[in-house]
């Protein structure tokens, strides 16, 4: 009997399609039934091979060598993974196995993940495609009765392809240039660079920011305060203070009379549902995690757990096929403290509008929403419920109805002047109800302003004259933008048209469209990448650039400086990717780019200086070490790229000092090792262990139970303001 060989990324899921279509015999490396074989890879088992396995002179890197244009390129097996090739292989080679199913994540790295492993191993079998966004039983199940010809995705694959390609062409040959010419491990790329850029853009902006007083004035009256503005135009300030002395003299003890009381309602729709990057950007806010830990912990959710849908996703919108599933996916989620949320819910039909679900706006995947199997949320850990937390409030909130407020504004005339007071009323909670107290996430310049007010139960009317009871000046500085953070430099990388040519419309528009510098699955790799080369370094949680990675940009050719690039390349390969052009043409296109790159690069003039240079000298060849600072602490590195040696110095650890909660420092090696803090407390590495080891066997634990009994106290709580209050006894007068 013929069989179906089934190869999936990653064994997680593995295993779950091979329980679900009844593989139990296992094997090494695979698993095996009736009609089905299902084995696995780990992520890439087949890459572009190195350089030096074209040619033996491409194992000492030289600048006259290059540039390294390899026609064709080819591909190797990864050595670390080369056990589980073999294994793939004889499985996809068998004779019994008449077809193959491409089970690998659903996207252009995961069909490039699993096409080179197929053309490495010569199969020449039908290819079929399992397309699912979520690994539950359901979606398994319905994905293998609606599989795709394997054809169907052919561009998809030729524009992984070209992009690989193109990343090894420009990427190698550029990083080995620079290394060469300046004798210093320079890592450039078409993502990593620009991302530099940018951090480079705001650093001078930073810098070049001049601060500028600015002057403003408040009327104190009824135990309110009304706000001075200007006519026409609202702004609240002057920069001139000799203006805003002359409007005080000028309102100076002068009554104020009532022009306006006007009320609006007004309607704040949910926030859109959660892609990788947005839930990044939120979780590195709310709870201090890298780009790079926020995905490790969806990739729990998604593979271990089965509760959400696929993470790697750009797109923040559902599919019109959808729709029905969401009910299942309501009641799955709708325990313990969403209990409420998903009870009102499912008390009426459910009608999501564009907002939700739009089919032009989904790609390969859809937005990250929960999936149809119930959690066991005392099995997470802290993290995990963190992030599950967020992505099921979403969930619901954009099921929920809008936020209905009132917004009311006064106006009062004090001479020839103007002042305003604003306040508001909730008429409805709508979805800001599934977030309780969690206001911090959702409040905007529409609803609060410095102005806001509650009348405590007083009384305004139209005409009113009002005595003023004090005047009070107000005064400020500008501030400069703030440094970028790993969720501000995210939500950059993603849309980072603010940094490209004004003149280039076209590209910042294919920027906006594609996703802007690298895709979700990279960006986090990208940023721990530019930490790891020493070209960026964390003060807090600001990003700054390190000499290193200045110098860098001085270095690099401008192309690679630039989003505009990456625009490029996006545009060309969606174009593969649509079957309107071919791969071979946008390859040849970029070796000729690369040689153009090289060639500018050898004709450089500029030099390259170590300025953390040490006194210390590297035990293995010698050379003295440079100080760097990584994104966990310090460390020594051997000057010389082709030694390498690193020694940490120091390096910020997650335990907390008992004298003042700071983050500890870890110092020193081996027996000697020793946990230090800024505020004078020190103590043996040992010691420190023993006397924290009884707490510590119980904290994850505890973690999670405190977060539960936290979001059970965490009840709703509307209620009127005094504004309201005033509003309705003003209302019950006219």
């Amino acid at each position: 009997m013929k069989k179906t060989a089934v190869l999936t990324e990653k064994p997680s899921v593995g295993r779950d399609i091979a329980r679900v279509l009844n593989c139990h015999r296992k094997g090494k490396g695979y698993f095996e039934g009736d009609r089905y074989i299902v084995t696995w890879a780990l992520g890439h088992l087949v890459t572009l091979s190195d350089p030096e396995e074209y040619h033996q002179k491409y194992k000492s890197w030289n600048l006259e060598d290059l540039p390294m244009l390899p026609d064709p390129l080819k591909l190797k097996v990864i050595k670390q993974s080369a056990p589980q090739y073999k294994v793939v292989k004889e499985q996809l080679t068998r004779k019994d196995v008449d077809q193959v199913v491409i089970a690998t994540d659903a996207g252009r790295e995961g069909e490039l993940v699993a096409r080179w492993i197929i053309a490495k191993a010569q199969v020449k079998k039908p290819l079929q495609r399992l397309w699912i966004s979520s690994v539950t039983d359901k979606a398994i199940k319905e994905g293998f009765r609606q599989l795709k010809p394997g054809k169907d995705y052919e561009n998809l694959y030729a524009a992984a392809v070209a992009r690989a390609e193109a990343d090894w062409l420009v990427g190698i040959n550029a990083t080995r240039a620079l290394t060469c010419k300046y004798n210093a491990q320079l890592s450039c790329g078409r993502v990593q660079t620009p991302t530099l850029a940018m951090i480079a853009h705001r650093q001078e902006e930073i810098k070049n920011f001049k601060p500028r007083d600015f002057y403003g004035l408040k009327a104190r009256a009824k135990d309110m305060f009304f706000t001075w503005y200007r006519q026409p135009g609202g702004e609240t300030r002057t920069f001139d203070q000799e203006v805003m002395q002359g409007i005080i003299k000028a309102v100076q003890g002068q009554k104020a009379r009532v022009e306006s009381v006007e009320s609006v309602r007004k309607k704040k729709s949910p926030p859109l549902l959660y892609n990788l990057t947005e839930l990044q950007k939120d979780s590195h806010k709310k709870y201090g995690y890298s780009a790079k830990e926020t995905l490790g912990i969806m990739q729990g959710l998604y593979e271990h757990h089965k509760i959400v849908t696929y993470p790697r996703t750009d797109s923040r919108y559902l599919t019109g096929d959808m729709v029905d599933t969401l009910r299942d996916r309501i009641k799955a989620c709708g325990t313990g403290f969403y209990q409420k949320y998903a009870r009102t819910l499912l008390q009426g039909s459910i009608k999501p509008g564009k907002q939700v679900v739009d089919d032009k706006k989904v790609s390969d995947h859809h937005a990250i929403i929960p999936t149809e199997q119930s959690p066991l949320l005392s099995q997470l850990s802290e993290a995990e419920l963190k992030i599950y937390d967020m992505i099921v409030r979403r969930f619901l909130a954009v099921l929920y109805p809008d936020y209905t407020y009132e917004q009311t504004t006064i106006t009062v005339r004090i001479g020839e002047e103007r002042f305003k007071a604003r306040g508001k009323k909730v008429v409805s909670p709508g979805w800001k109800e599934v977030y309780e107290r969690a206001a911090e996430l959702e409040e905007d310049e529409d609803e609060a302003g410095e102005d806001d007010f509650e009348l405590q139960g007083v009384d305004i009317r139209k005409g009113e004259i009002l005595d003023i009871q004090d005047l009070v000046p107000t005064r400020g500085v500008t501030k400069p933008p703030p440094p970028f953070n790993e969720g501000t430099l995210l939500a950059a990388m993603e849309k980072p048209m603010q940094y490209m040519d004004p003149e280039q419309k076209d590209l910042k528009k294919i920027a906006g469209e594609t996703g802007g510098l690298g895709t979700v699955a990279t960006r986090g790799d990208i940023i721990e990448k530019l930490f790891n080369n020493f070209l960026m370094e964390k003060q807090g949680q600001n990003i700054f650039l390190t000499s290193k990675g200045r110098q860098l940009l001085g270095l690099v050719p401008r192309d690679l400086r630039s989003p505009e690039l990456t625009a490029a390349w996006e545009q060309k390969l969606a174009a593969i990717s649509r079957g309107g052009l071919s791969p071979q043409e946008f390859t040849r296109e970029m070796r000729t780019y690369t040689q153009a790159l090289i060639r500018e690069i050898k004709q450089q003039q500029e030099t390259f200086k170590h300025d953390n240079l040490t006194g210390n000298k590297c035990p293995a060849c010698g050379q003295y070490m440079l100080e760097v600072k990584g994104k966990k602490g310090k460390m020594l590195v051997c000057q010389d790229r082709e030694c390498g040696h690193r020694k940490n110095m120091a390096q910020t650890s997650n335990a907390r000092c008992p004298q003042c909660h700071k983050k500890l420092l870890l110092k020193g090696e081996g027996p000697g090792q020793v946990m230090v803090c800024a505020c004078g407390f020190r103590e043996k590495l040992s010691s420190f262990k023993a006397r924290n080891q009884k707490g510590q066997e119980r904290v994850a634990r505890d973690d999670v139970q405190k977060f539960l009994q936290k979001q059970k106290k965490s009840e709703p709580e509307m209620k009127n303001t005094a504004l309201a209050d005033a509003l309705a006894k003003w209302k019950d007068n006219e």
